[in-house]
């Protein structure tokens, strides 16, 4: 794995080229035995003894590991941490890869796993902007419709990414906002764009697109890239390895120009030029005995 992340920067001529994954925990994880250890979801967490400071020392040092585990195969960019609010009918899409259903424990948790994941060499990207948890679908699938207000979404849904939004990155959600945006999902909606992320949320990161690959979106891929820039995604992502459907996405993009170059440098820079001083052996036995 770490010739293949090496070859590809010496291919693109890039040392700092992102390479990302999803390497969450439970359901989700990339990085699997025999050669990487299990992680628990994020749920997990939230059930520690000792409240909210054990919890979050735990969610930091999770991700403090993982991203030991990543940097050394040469992944810097890790879409982690979730942030949505689950709702109670909501669908187990996200579950218990959320950190909770607490709005303001979301929050804690979820920045304690972002800076576990920088001072480890790792940028963090906050997800699902803004906000999956209501959706009654899942947007691998279908498209998901939120018919929540306003009101309701600001209060609820916006607030983990509002409390992380000096994050450098964030991934959309596949779902239409009907309060906002009755026609288009948060990806394609310049209206979810300006209202919600960059106005309420106050995000002012690198905005990236959900995998274009996912079944909510309509239109071939070089139509769904288009749609996804021209709503104010900084960079779209496409992450089945199609070539067929990779030369479609290239289509319809084009030069990294302007505020979205501007926000990938800054969002690059954030990159820790040596990661935190950690001693990996005793922080294993640590979270082990902690789980």
């Amino acid at each position: 794995l770490r010739r293949l992340t090496d070859a590809l920067r010496e291919t693109v001529g890039r040392a700092d080229a992102p390479i990302l994954i999803d390497q969450e925990g439970g359901r989700v994880q990339r990085m699997r035995p025999p050669h990487w250890p299990v992680y628990p979801p994020a749920r997990a967490y939230s059930r520690i003894a000792g409240g909210l400071s054990a919890q979050r020392e735990m969610a930091r040092l999770g991700a403090r590991l993982m991203a030991h585990d990543l940097a050394s195969v040469g992944i810097n960019v890790d879409c982690v941490p979730v942030l949505d609010v689950p709702a109670v009918d909501g669908h187990e899409i996200i579950g218990d890869r959320a950190y909770g259903a607490d709005v303001a424990a979301i929050a804690v948790l979820g920045r304690a796993a972002a800076e576990g994941l920088i001072a480890g060499g790792v940028l963090p990207v906050i997800k699902h902007i803004p906000g999956h948890g209501r959706a009654m679908a899942d947007s691998h699938l279908e498209l998901p419709v939120v018919t929540a207000s306003w009101d309701d979404l600001e209060g609820r849904d916006f607030a983990p990414f509002k409390a992380l939004s000096d994050m450098p990155m964030a991934m959309t959600a596949h779902v239409i906002y009907a309060a906002i945006d009755r026609r288009r999902p948060a990806t394609t909606s310049r209206s979810v764009m300006r209202r919600a992320i960059r106005g309420a949320i106050g995000f002012d990161g690198l905005v990236m697109s959900d995998d274009l690959s996912m079944k909510a979106l309509c239109g071939d891929f070089t139509e769904r890239a288009r749609a996804s820039l021209a709503a104010g995604c900084d960079v779209v992502l496409h992450c089945n390895g199609g070539m067929d459907e990779m030369k479609a996405v290239v289509a319809g993009t084009g030069p990294l120009k302007g505020r979205a170059a501007a926000r990938a440098r800054a969002a690059l820079g954030r990159l820790a030029k040596a990661p935190e001083p950690f001693d990996a052996a005793e922080g294993r036995a640590r979270f082990d005995a902690a789980f």
